[in-house]
């Protein structure tokens, strides 16, 4: 009878602990330990995670208002580094993409998925959130269909786009985000059939067409007004 008694009491003393397991601070009124809200009016968990002393470590699963018990971005906090380690996912739990932040800002490789498969789609890279190297994008297959070279968030130097089959069918050059300099045209057999340059973002002196390999037509840009 005695044994269980110092049973029931221990349990009714352990109950408020075990309802406190969420949501604590510190003496300092920092967030600390396990923490997990909801949204407002709802069951719905909005994010959950550990914080330790007022800073996020480890990971945080966040939802969506209709996630259910799927997350659909994940953060992994490190305890000593600033750098965030990021996750976005279908509501079926496939991997949309993946990187890095400092703060809001991307850093350094990012990952994109083609739909709901572990297919690279797409690979660039950030410096202090601005597009900053080389951008490439697959077909599913995981033959490159375009290649493009941006600095400081702006499109510089050459962009080449490819057929499935791995064939370059266009030519640009970009400099500070507009087009500038050689263009090519070819088709699927990698034979050019147009040429021209650009003058920021709009179409320079003569431009040749071809048709079987042979120059089939010339236009000079810009177009010149004919008279009456």
């Amino acid at each position: 009878m005695r044994s269980i008694f110092l049973f029931c009491a221990l349990m009714f003393t352990c109950l408020p602990v075990l309802g406190q397991e969420y949501n604590q601070y510190d003496a300092k009124g920092k967030r600390h330990g396990k923490w997990k809200k909801k949204y407002d009016n709802s069951d719905q968990i909005r994010y959950e995670g550990t914080f330790d002393h007022g800073k996020e470590i480890g990971d945080f699963k966040f939802y969506k208002p209709s996630s259910g018990d799927s997350p659909t971005a994940v953060k992994t906090f490190l305890k000593d580094d600033d750098t965030v380690k990021v996750k976005y996912f279908t509501q079926k739990g496939k991997v949309i993409s993946q990187g890095q932040l400092i703060g809001k800002e991307r850093i350094g490789l990012w990952e994109y998925f083609h739909n709901g498969s572990k297919k690279i789609m797409m690979t660039e890279h950030y410096v202090s959130g601005k597009l900053d190297g080389k951008q490439h994008t697959y077909f599913e297959n995981g033959q490159l269909t375009e290649s493009t070279t941006y600095v400081n968030g702006k499109r510089q130097g050459k962009r080449l786009i490819y057929s499935e089959k791995g064939v370059v069918i266009k030519e640009f050059m970009y400099e500070n985000d507009q087009l500038h300099g050689a263009t090519k045209y070819y088709d699927t057999d990698g034979n050019l059939i147009i040429e021209g340059n650009y003058k920021r973002d709009r179409k320079d002196g003569i431009w040749n067409y071809y048709t079987d390999g042979k120059l089939s037509e010339q236009k000079l840009f810009p177009v010149q007004n004919k008279g009456f």
